[in-house]
């Protein structure tokens, strides 16, 4: 018998606060869903790439390019809970959730996050990279982590953590906390117990949903990679990536 594959779930929702239709934005000639989908493609260990969409207009930009996609619930309110739906359709061992706005999403991050599951010491992982400025600290579309000397996530925020009294570190120096990349990596049943768990007060304040498994007690692996990752949030996110792709 076959072992299960590991799957590269692409969740990509239509609307977005800041920047309406995100996955189909043009950046230099593809759509910022091709180059996630490309860029996870890079990654070793994956057996297959799905997008997990609520609009038929993805679906058909996908398929266009040679991807897969399937179409699921527009109730549906987070990236994890899209890869569940994808999963209730698609077993697999290991879910892989890239987050569909990293178009230079870095191969060996879900390389790592996927090593962290495979070794079983966390039915869930996730990876982080250092800050690069101030700037980058005090954005509050740039996620912050800390982690214990474990490698397992103590939380996430979108603001500075921890508080310091003292000054800032001055440049060239490390910060404390660390940038997340917008990846998940999970057990077929670490994702299906998440998605079992009912959003969280800390989910709702922070706008994150990965702070739904740490106030439940499921503990997150995080793996550490140098890269510098740019998730397009905004019209400048968007200006800068476009000047990377070049």
């Amino acid at each position: 018998m076959q072992p299960l594959p590991v799957i590269a779930v692409i969740p990509a929702r239509l609307g977005s606060t800041r920047l309406f239709a995100k996955p189909l934005i043009d950046i230099n000639g593809k759509t910022m869903i091709q180059w996630v989908y490309e860029r996870t493609r890079l990654a070793r260990g994956i057996d297959r790439i799905v997008v997990a969409t609520d609009d038929q207009s993805i679906v058909d930009i996908v398929e266009g390019f040679g991807g897969e996609a399937v179409l699921t619930s527009t109730k549906i309110t987070s990236g994890t809970d899209r890869v569940a739906a994808v999963a209730d359709q698609i077993p697999a061992a290991i879910y892989v959730n890239v987050q569909g706005d990293e178009p230079l999403m870095e191969p060996k991050a879900i390389e790592a996050g996927i090593e962290l599951v495979r070794s079983g010491r966390f039915a869930m992982g996730t990876v982080m990279t250092s800050l690069k400025s101030s700037a980058e600290l005090h954005d509050p579309s740039v996620v912050k982590v800390l982690a214990d000397q474990n490698g397992r996530a103590i939380y996430f925020s979108r603001h500075p953590i921890p508080y310091s009294r003292g000054p800032e570190p001055a440049a060239g120096e490390a910060f404390i906390c660390r940038r997340h990349v917008g990846l998940y990596v999970y057990t077929r049943e670490a994702l299906m117990k998440f998605r079992a768990l009912p959003s969280s007060s800390i989910e709702r304040a922070e706008v994150l949903e990965q702070l739904r498994a740490l106030e439940n007690g499921l503990p997150i692996g995080i793996a550490e990679i140098e890269f510098h990752s740019i998730g397009v949030d905004t019209a400048a996110d968007l200006e800068h990536v476009r000047n990377i792709l070049k």
